[in-house]
């Protein structure tokens, strides 16, 4: 009998979109091209037993900052996709801002793009930016496949002469206008830049802990106005929205309501609302400083709950480093807000989800892959473990518990909110296009084997619904 497969995965429980189930999966040439019960390793070449582990689609991550060019110091593509591969991740969308210059026009990108090419370990897009002057460039970033482009209703803040500058109403409205003519989406960041803002420079100056004052001068309210803007603005122009890391559920109630009235928008959260409190904000200090900032025990509760209901489209890292310097000023407001956390984002899910409070393994993989690539146009080739599709596959071990070390993390920095943690399961093989880029044994695989996944967003595709 010929070798038709160059690899058969044998004997695990594969997460389908609709459930689980006992299948083998053959790959030829990168791809899934064959999902049977019971594949004849006769026509592999080689045969990977897999049996009582758990074969989960690679996760899709959609927000990530690897602040390349200029800025590798604070993390590369080499260290961040490394990091990834690590954590059961094989596509991700890197974030326009940070980097010198930001990604605001082709020339950016394709600098940008060169570098990933060069040193990315697993596939990977990325963003365009929207800010006030690059109404003209969209439609060049577009064409080169970017899925959309990311503005701040909010000061992002950043180092350098090429700041990516918080998008103003008029170039909100203008920019929205020119991205629904392309067929686009705008990614937003939505807060109230007016209230963060007026309350930063009150509670910068209150007594008290410092940490607390932090969190109160960004508060839920600073969220839904920019979110209730955003949306009057969408019905104006019918341009597609994403709204980035919400940390409200009164957000997502409002995006929900969007949603049902017709309107192409989508929602995203990250696992640090959903796996650390107020609480645990003052404890951690710096490490745990982002902004949106984390909210309380309550909040992250009606969080769990909004993902159990299917008002959660997307989880993502939101994965924004810097050198450690830069969480060590003298006073709390100064310190650079973003939490390393891409290479957790899975075992995070896969404990606080699953384990803790009985969240489907198909459902977390749609907010964790399917949807992200839905969403971003990747699903021609990512999201799912689907014959076709790009054999993208995390390979779980529920039965070895893990702990997180500094040593294991493979950032730049070895900084993030959650070493120390301990899961009950562990991440065993990554695969990128058939290709292991990861062992718990031997770690990630040496090379730079990314390829860059431009997005196919379609008008047949803006819908507004849940989409797995």
């Amino acid at each position: 009998m010929p070798v038709q497969l160059d690899t058969v995965m044998k004997g695990g429980t594969v997460i389908l979109p609709d459930g689980e189930y006992s299948l083998d999966i053959g790959v030829k040439d990168g791809r899934i091209t064959l999902l049977e019960a019971d594949i004849d390793p006769l026509l592999a070449e080689k045969v990977m037993d897999c049996a009582g582990k758990v074969l989960m689609p690679g996760a899709v991550d959609i927000h990530v900052h690897f602040n390349e060019p200029g800025l590798g110091s604070w993390e590369g593509f080499a260290t961040g996709s490394a990091a990834l591969a690590a954590g059961g991740c094989t596509t991700y969308v890197d974030m326009p801002l940070n980097g010198v210059p930001p990604t605001v026009d082709v020339e950016a990108f394709e600098v940008k793009r060169s570098l990933a090419e060069s040193d990315s370990r697993i596939d990977f897009a990325l963003w365009g930016g929207l800010v006030p002057g690059n109404r003209g460039k969209l439609a060049g970033l577009y064409q080169a496949g970017v899925p959309g482009f990311k503005a701040f209703m909010s000061e992002p803040g950043g180092e350098g002469e090429d700041i990516f500058a918080r998008a103003d109403d008029m170039t909100l409205l203008a920019g929205m206008q020119e991205i629904a003519r392309l067929g686009g989406m705008l990614a937003l960041h939505a807060e109230s830049d007016t209230i963060t803002s007026l309350l930063s420079q009150e509670m910068r100056q209150a007594p008290g802990d410092p940490i607390r004052n932090y969190l109160a001068s960004r508060p839920v309210a600073a969220e839904v106005e920019a979110v209730g803007r955003a949306l009057a603005y969408a019905r104006i122009t019918g341009c597609r929205l994403h709204f980035v890391h919400i940390s409200s559920r009164e957000a997502l109630e409002l995006i929900r309501d969007a949603k049902a009235r017709g309107m192409a928008v989508t929602s995203e959260s990250c696992p640090h609302y959903l796996c650390l409190n107020e609480e645990d904000a003052v404890l951690l200090g710096a490490a745990a400083k982002c902004a949106p900032p984390i909210r309380s025990e309550e909040e992250q509760a009606r969080l769990w709950e909004a993902l159990q209901l299917g008002l959660i489209d997307v989880i993502a890292s939101d994965h924004s480093p810097c050198p450690p310097e830069m969480k060590k000023t003298e006073h709390y407001f100064d310190i650079w807000g973003g939490i390393s956390g891409a290479q957790s984002t899975m075992l995070l899910m896969l404990e606080e989800g699953y384990r803790k409070r009985g969240i489907a393994l198909h459902r977390l993989a749609a907010v964790l892959s399917a949807n992200p690539a839905v969403i971003t146009g990747l699903d021609y080739c990512k999201g799912s473990i689907a014959v076709g599709k790009d054999a993208d596959i995390a390979v779980i071990d529920m039965t070895k518990s893990y702990r997180l070390t500094a040593e294991e993390l493979l950032y730049r920095h070895t900084q993030s909110p959650y070493l120390g943690r301990s899961f009950s399961c562990s991440i065993s093989a990554v695969f990128c296009r058939g290709e292991r880029v990861y062992t718990s044994e031997t770690g990630v695989i040496p090379g730079a084997a990314g390829r860059y996944i431009p997005s196919r967003l379609s008008q047949e595709q803006v819908r507004g619904d849940v989409y797995v």
